[in-house]
């Protein structure tokens, strides 16, 4: 278990955790060491002069008082581990989830890292602070209450030892007996979560289609499957815990008749035995916690392994040697890019001079956009090249790569906080005046100024307190502010309504200048000032030229072109 959560955390954290570890092994091994001194206690207690037992009984508390300061610093200690761990944990899998394709994040996997990221890390990093002290004393502290036994009287001792491999055993078997139904378990949580998800997101088609007071059958049954997976779990548990309970309620019946026989034969004084079976029954409680705390483990360590597999995901790989271009053109040569079996780009040959416009167009499905993320290198092409200043951005640091690009998405994802900070994600050093004049030249200052609180005003969660155009407008704002010499605009106009539109067309109009620009559109008004456009179809360029040359040749953009100027498709 540490092994592995070392693996996770890697090495630079393995003092901190080792010396916590130290810590709580040697607050264990105080904790029975301290019941030893019972044994002059008991024996002046019941001995001829009762009086004396003042003295050990002093020992002992002083024996109790050392554990109790021991136990606080290595909770102490282990607090602190765990919430070091708890950050760098995040921190780390927050840097690896930045360097991974965009590929990778499919749907299933952006809900399990969401439970990952907040049940699982807390969970798995928890073990440290909560987890790891009660267990190393289940473990540590019987066995070395065993060992005081055997200094005292070795046939007691060996009684005790012997439990030992029989509660090892019966950990080894239950652990097994429930690693399937805790990997069922966990997988019918992940489902039902979903599905509520699911349910939720449906309720305005549930409602609308007067079915309100229906269950919905894909949720009852998710959560029925979870309810099954939850009572087989806890019944493949219970044979453990029975048999655990019984183990040691056997090995304490062996050592009072052991200890009887004992006393009886003379061979053994009485405050030796009731010493002895104190000592016993102070065992008792962490072997009986054993189940409990191992699963808990078993659950941390399920978690862990999740977390392993994120982090060793392979990333983009970094150029060893990066090139830094020095223009801005843009190039894709002989392109081509498949998701899974699926060709997506398939041999597309497009350039774009430094300070001009493409545009790209086409159905949906046909790749458009994925020549954007292409471009930034949200993915690497299976054949081919992309440049940039005539130098594959696979040979460009991330960083250089990114610092050059300017990207409006259609979908535009803010964070919940004021629309100033959400601004300034565009570039952070940027001064109170390049802020305001990026927010002017993307008309946000007239969102700005009808809304309650202006520049302070919070945006709520993913931008929900603001419209989709007025999401755009300080998407574009964001962008205006990096001032990057590459922009790339993805469906920037798509459902605006018209007054959002006009503003967001202002905005683009001033963002694209002087810039080298690829857009994708569908609304074919917004790119017919492009310097080229490139028809997209299935992967593969099937027109390029300028507007009135696609026009003029008849083909697919045309009809295009004339089914979005007939009043319909307005």
């Amino acid at each position: 278990m540490i092994r592995l959560l070392l693996k996770v955390l890697g090495p630079e954290h393995a003092p901190p955790v080792r010396r916590t570890v130290a810590l709580m092994t040697t607050t264990a091994i105080a904790e029975g060491l301290s019941y030893a001194l019972l044994v002059p206690v008991l024996r002046a207690l019941f001995g001829s002069e009762p009086g004396d037992v003042w003295l050990p009984l002093a020992g002992f508390g002083a024996a109790v008082a050392i554990y109790a300061v021991l136990r606080y610093v290595s909770d102490l200690s282990g607090f602190r581990a765990g919430t070091t761990l708890l950050r760098a944990m995040y921190h780390r899998l927050g840097d690896h989830l930045a360097r991974l394709p965009i590929g990778w994040y499919s749907a299933d996997r952006v809900g399990q890292l969401s439970v990952l990221a907040s049940n699982g890390v807390l969970q798995a990093m928890g073990v440290i602070a909560h987890l790891l002290a009660p267990f190393i004393s289940a473990c540590v502290t019987p066995l070395t209450i065993v060992a005081v036994m055997l200094a005292f009287n070795w046939q007691l001792g060996l009684a005790a030892l012997a439990a030992a491999p029989v509660v090892a055993a019966i950990q080894v078997w239950t652990g097994r007996a429930m690693a399937v139904h805790d990997a069922e378990r966990a997988e019918r949580r992940h489902e039902a979560a979903g599905r509520v998800i699911e349910y939720l997101q449906a309720q305005p088609v549930l409602r609308a289609g007067g079915r309100t007071t229906e269950r919905f059958r894909l949720l009852d049954d998710s959560l029925t499957e979870l309810q099954r997976a939850s009572r087989r779990t806890v019944l493949s548990a219970l044979p453990g815990v029975v048999a655990l309970a019984l183990a040691v309620q056997a090995v304490f019946t062996v050592l009072l008749v052991l200890g009887a026989y004992l006393a009886l034969g003379g061979h053994i004084g009485v405050p030796e035995v009731l010493t002895i079976l104190v000592l016993a029954a102070r065992s008792a409680d962490p072997l009986l916690s054993l189940s409990d705390i191992s699963g808990k483990l078993r659950g941390a360590r399920a978690e862990l392994v999740r977390l392993d597999a994120v982090l060793h995901t392979p990333p983009l790989p970094e150029p060893p040697d990066p090139v830094e271009p020095d223009r801005h053109d843009l190039e894709f040569d002989s392109v081509v890019f498949r998701h899974g079996d699926h060709t997506v780009i398939d041999d597309v040959s497009v350039s774009v001079p430094e300070g001009r416009r493409l545009a790209v167009v086409g159905p949906s499905g046909a790749g458009k956009s994925t020549l954007l993320q292409l471009l930034a290198r949200f993915y690497d092409v299976d054949a081919g090249a992309v440049r940039v200043g005539g130098v594959d951005v696979r040979a460009v640091a991330s960083e250089v790569l990114m610092s050059r690009i300017a990207f409006v998405f259609q979908a535009v994802h803010l964070f919940d906080g004021t629309i100033e900070e959400n601004v300034r994600l565009g570039r952070a050093g940027a001064t109170d005046a390049e802020v305001r004049a990026a927010v002017t030249a993307a008309r946000l200052d007239e969102v700005i100024d009808r809304l309650p609180g202006g520049w302070a005003a919070h945006v709520g969660e993913g931008g929900a307190l603001l419209s989709g155009g007025e999401r755009q407008r300080v998407s574009i704002a964001r962008a205006l502010l990096k001032d990057a010499p590459v922009v790339l605009l993805d469906e920037v106009t798509s459902a605006l309504d018209p007054v959002n539109e006009a503003a967001v067309h202002a905005g683009i109009e001033r963002l694209m200048a002087g810039r080298t620009v690829v857009m994708v559109a569908h609304r074919l008004r917004t790119v017919r000032r492009a310097d080229h456009i490139v028809f997209l179809d299935n992967g593969r360029v099937t027109e390029q030229g300028t507007h009135e040359e696609l026009l003029r040749h008849g083909g697919r953009y045309a009809d295009y072109w004339h089914l979005s100027m007939t009043p319909a498709a307005d």
